[in-house]
Protein backbone atom coordinates (compact mmCIF):
# COMPACT_ATOMS: atom_id res chain seq x y z
CA UNK A 1 0.00 0.00 0.00
CA UNK A 2 2.85 2.15 0.55
CA UNK A 3 3.49 1.98 -3.16
CA UNK A 4 0.01 3.22 -3.92
CA UNK A 5 0.37 5.97 -1.42
CA UNK A 6 3.73 6.92 -2.97
CA UNK A 7 2.24 6.84 -6.44
CA UNK A 8 -0.76 8.85 -5.28
CA UNK A 9 1.49 11.36 -3.56
CA UNK A 10 3.64 11.58 -6.69
CA UNK A 11 0.56 12.13 -8.87
CA UNK A 12 -0.72 14.74 -6.44
CA UNK A 13 2.67 16.51 -6.43
CA UNK A 14 2.81 16.47 -10.21
CA UNK A 15 -0.81 17.60 -10.40
CA UNK A 16 -0.09 20.36 -7.86
CA UNK A 17 2.97 21.41 -9.83
CA UNK A 18 0.93 21.38 -13.04
CA UNK A 19 -1.87 23.31 -11.32
CA UNK A 20 0.58 25.90 -10.00
CA UNK A 21 2.09 26.17 -13.48
CA UNK A 22 -1.39 26.57 -15.00
CA UNK A 23 -2.39 29.12 -12.33
CA UNK A 24 0.85 31.08 -12.89
CA UNK A 25 0.27 30.97 -16.66
CA UNK A 26 -3.38 32.06 -16.20
CA UNK A 27 -2.25 34.90 -13.92
CA UNK A 28 0.30 35.99 -16.53
CA UNK A 29 -2.36 35.87 -19.26
CA UNK A 30 -4.81 37.76 -17.04
CA UNK A 31 -2.16 40.39 -16.25
CA UNK A 32 -1.30 40.69 -19.96
CA UNK A 33 -4.99 40.96 -20.87
CA UNK A 34 -5.52 43.52 -18.11
CA UNK A 35 -2.49 45.49 -19.33
CA UNK A 36 -3.71 45.32 -22.95
CA UNK A 37 -7.23 46.38 -21.92
CA UNK A 38 -5.79 49.28 -19.88
CA UNK A 39 -3.69 50.37 -22.87
CA UNK A 40 -6.70 50.08 -25.17
CA UNK A 41 -8.85 52.08 -22.73
CA UNK A 42 -6.10 54.70 -22.43
CA UNK A 43 -5.80 54.89 -26.26
CA UNK A 44 -9.59 55.19 -26.65
CA UNK A 45 -9.70 57.83 -23.91
CA UNK A 46 -6.92 59.77 -25.67
CA UNK A 47 -8.83 59.54 -28.98
CA UNK A 48 -12.04 60.64 -27.27
CA UNK A 49 -10.24 63.56 -25.63
CA UNK A 50 -8.69 64.59 -28.97
CA UNK A 51 -12.09 64.33 -30.67
CA UNK A 52 -13.73 66.31 -27.88
CA UNK A 53 -11.05 68.99 -28.22
CA UNK A 54 -11.49 69.12 -32.03
CA UNK A 55 -15.29 69.26 -31.61
CA UNK A 56 -14.93 72.09 -29.09
CA UNK A 57 -12.66 74.03 -31.46
CA UNK A 58 -15.06 73.40 -34.38
CA UNK A 59 -18.02 74.48 -32.26
CA UNK A 60 -16.15 77.60 -31.19
CA UNK A 61 -15.41 78.43 -34.84
CA UNK A 62 -19.07 77.91 -35.79
CA UNK A 63 -20.19 80.16 -32.95
CA UNK A 64 -17.65 82.83 -33.98
CA UNK A 65 -18.82 82.53 -37.58
CA UNK A 66 -22.47 82.91 -36.56
CA UNK A 67 -21.62 85.92 -34.41
CA UNK A 68 -19.69 87.49 -37.30
CA UNK A 69 -22.59 86.79 -39.68
CA UNK A 70 -25.13 88.34 -37.31
CA UNK A 71 -22.86 91.33 -36.82
CA UNK A 72 -22.54 91.81 -40.60
CA UNK A 73 -26.32 91.45 -40.97
CA UNK A 74 -26.91 94.03 -38.23
CA UNK A 75 -24.46 96.43 -39.86
CA UNK A 76 -26.08 95.91 -43.27
CA UNK A 77 -29.54 96.47 -41.77
CA UNK A 78 -28.35 99.67 -40.10
CA UNK A 79 -26.72 100.87 -43.33
CA UNK A 80 -29.90 100.06 -45.27
CA UNK A 81 -31.94 102.01 -42.74
CA UNK A 82 -29.61 104.99 -43.12
CA UNK A 83 -29.75 104.76 -46.92
CA UNK A 84 -33.57 104.59 -46.85
CA UNK A 85 -33.67 107.61 -44.54
CA UNK A 86 -31.32 109.64 -46.77
CA UNK A 87 -33.34 108.81 -49.91
CA UNK A 88 -36.63 109.62 -48.17
CA UNK A 89 -35.16 112.89 -46.90
CA UNK A 90 -34.00 113.80 -50.42
CA UNK A 91 -37.46 113.07 -51.84
CA UNK A 92 -39.06 115.11 -49.05
CA UNK A 93 -36.64 117.97 -49.69
CA UNK A 94 -37.70 118.09 -53.36
CA UNK A 95 -41.35 118.10 -52.34
CA UNK A 96 -40.65 121.01 -49.99
CA UNK A 97 -38.88 123.21 -52.54
CA UNK A 98 -40.12 126.75 -52.93
CA UNK A 99 -42.53 127.37 -55.81
CA UNK A 100 -39.90 128.75 -58.21
CA UNK A 101 -37.46 125.84 -57.68
CA UNK A 102 -40.21 123.20 -57.60
CA UNK A 103 -41.83 124.28 -60.87
CA UNK A 104 -38.39 124.63 -62.45
CA UNK A 105 -37.85 120.97 -61.50
CA UNK A 106 -41.20 120.05 -63.10
CA UNK A 107 -40.17 121.91 -66.25
CA UNK A 108 -36.99 119.79 -66.42
CA UNK A 109 -39.09 116.64 -65.96
CA UNK A 110 -41.23 117.72 -68.91
CA UNK A 111 -38.15 118.35 -71.07
CA UNK A 112 -36.73 114.95 -70.20
CA UNK A 113 -39.93 112.90 -70.54
CA UNK A 114 -42.09 114.66 -73.17
CA UNK A 115 -42.81 112.80 -76.40
CA UNK A 116 -43.07 114.08 -79.93
CA UNK A 117 -46.85 113.93 -79.71
CA UNK A 118 -49.81 115.87 -78.39
CA UNK A 119 -50.55 115.22 -74.75
CA UNK A 120 -51.90 116.47 -71.46
CA UNK A 121 -49.95 117.50 -68.38
CA UNK A 122 -51.56 116.50 -65.08
CA UNK A 123 -50.58 117.96 -61.71
CA UNK A 124 -51.56 117.22 -58.11
CA UNK A 125 -54.30 119.25 -56.51
CA UNK A 126 -51.77 120.98 -54.24
CA UNK A 127 -49.54 121.87 -57.20
CA UNK A 128 -52.49 123.24 -59.17
CA UNK A 129 -53.28 125.61 -56.30
CA UNK A 130 -49.77 127.07 -56.33
CA UNK A 131 -49.24 126.96 -60.12
CA UNK A 132 -47.26 130.00 -61.34
CA UNK A 133 -49.02 132.06 -64.00
CA UNK A 134 -46.28 131.51 -66.59
CA UNK A 135 -45.94 127.75 -66.06
CA UNK A 136 -48.35 126.76 -68.87
CA UNK A 137 -46.15 128.58 -71.38
CA UNK A 138 -42.94 127.14 -69.89
CA UNK A 139 -44.42 123.62 -69.99
CA UNK A 140 -45.50 124.06 -73.63
CA UNK A 141 -42.01 125.33 -74.53
CA UNK A 142 -40.38 122.37 -72.78
CA UNK A 143 -42.63 119.94 -74.71
CA UNK A 144 -41.85 121.66 -77.99
CA UNK A 145 -38.14 120.92 -77.45
CA UNK A 146 -39.08 117.25 -77.75
CA UNK A 147 -41.26 117.95 -80.78
CA UNK A 148 -44.53 117.61 -78.86
CA UNK A 149 -47.34 119.68 -77.50
CA UNK A 150 -48.68 119.68 -73.93
CA UNK A 151 -51.67 121.36 -72.38
CA UNK A 152 -52.28 121.47 -68.64
CA UNK A 153 -55.34 119.52 -67.53
CA UNK A 154 -57.87 121.38 -65.45
CA UNK A 155 -58.47 118.16 -63.50
CA UNK A 156 -56.08 117.29 -60.69
CA UNK A 157 -54.30 113.96 -60.81
CA UNK A 158 -54.41 111.64 -57.78
CA UNK A 159 -50.70 112.12 -57.12
CA UNK A 160 -48.66 113.65 -54.32
CA UNK A 161 -46.01 115.52 -56.29
CA UNK A 162 -44.43 115.63 -59.72
CA UNK A 163 -46.38 115.24 -62.97
CA UNK A 164 -48.22 112.78 -65.17
CA UNK A 165 -47.87 113.07 -68.93
CA UNK A 166 -50.90 111.59 -70.69
CA UNK A 167 -50.59 110.60 -74.35
CA UNK A 168 -53.70 108.98 -75.84
CA UNK A 169 -54.84 107.41 -72.59
CA UNK A 170 -51.38 106.21 -71.59
CA UNK A 171 -49.84 107.95 -68.58
CA UNK A 172 -46.13 108.57 -68.22
CA UNK A 173 -45.62 108.56 -64.46
CA UNK A 174 -43.17 111.33 -63.56
CA UNK A 175 -44.16 111.67 -59.93
CA UNK A 176 -41.35 112.13 -57.47
CA UNK A 177 -42.31 108.84 -55.84
CA UNK A 178 -42.08 106.98 -59.18
CA UNK A 179 -38.81 108.69 -60.11
CA UNK A 180 -37.21 107.84 -56.77
CA UNK A 181 -38.56 104.29 -56.94
CA UNK A 182 -37.27 103.80 -60.50
CA UNK A 183 -33.80 105.06 -59.61
CA UNK A 184 -33.64 103.43 -56.18
CA UNK A 185 -30.68 101.14 -56.95
CA UNK A 186 -28.68 104.01 -58.43
CA UNK A 187 -29.57 106.26 -55.50
CA UNK A 188 -28.57 103.55 -53.02
CA UNK A 189 -25.19 103.21 -54.74
CA UNK A 190 -24.64 106.97 -54.66
CA UNK A 191 -25.59 107.23 -50.98
CA UNK A 192 -23.45 104.21 -50.14
CA UNK A 193 -20.38 105.63 -51.93
CA UNK A 194 -20.94 109.01 -50.30
CA UNK A 195 -21.33 107.69 -46.75
CA UNK A 196 -18.93 104.76 -46.78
Amino acid sequence: MADIKNITDEILREAGADAESLIAEAKEKAAAAEKEAAEQIRAEADLAAEKAERDAVDYGKRVESQIALRRRQAILAAKQEIIDHVISAAEEKLRGLGDADYFSLLEKLIEKNARAAEGTLLLSEADMKRLPADFAGRAAAAAEKAGGKLTISEEAAPIDSGILLRYGGIDENCTLKALFSGKRDLLQDIVCRTLW
